[in-house]
């Protein structure tokens, strides 16, 4: 099974506002999408443990303090809900929406001038699925 078909179902629910995509693992960051699909979110050497940990542990600080990093670009932390949904954003880079399930985080970036909000109902669509799945 592929999961970077689930990149497609991801922007598929975002009416055009979410142009890259990507899920990594809760336990280390490690990804579950590959860097081949075409609208894939390409995270960077440690930012993928640098995103895990902090949802792993439920301790938001250093997303707080330092923000955070995605294809080598930092996003300034906006907040966190529920201890499973961070937003954050960019000054004409855009924003990234991140939502954790059971052993994944699903993350989207919204393009500059998209609707945020759109990309947060499509993150939150493909991590309640899996959760679903008790992934």
């Amino acid at each position: 099974m592929s999961w970077d078909s689930y990149i497609d179902n991801l922007l598929g629910h975002s009416g055009g506002d979410t142009d890259k995509a990507c899920i990594i693992g809760m336990d280390g960051g490690a990804k579950w999408t590959t860097d081949g699909h075409p609208n894939a979110l390409k995270l960077q050497g440690q930012e993928g443990v640098n995103i895990a940990n902090p949802f792993k542990s439920k301790d938001f600080t250093s997303f707080m303090a330092g923000g955070i990093f995605a294809e080598g670009i930092k996003y300034q932390f906006l907040r966190v809900e529920d201890d499973k949904v961070v937003l954050a954003k960019r000054k004409d880079s855009g924003a990234l929406t991140m939502q954790a399930s059971k052993t994944a985080i699903v993350i989207g970036h919204t393009k500059e001038g998209g609707q945020q909000g759109n990309t947060n109902k499509a993150v939150a669509t493909i991590a309640e699925y899996l959760e679903s799945l008790n992934m």
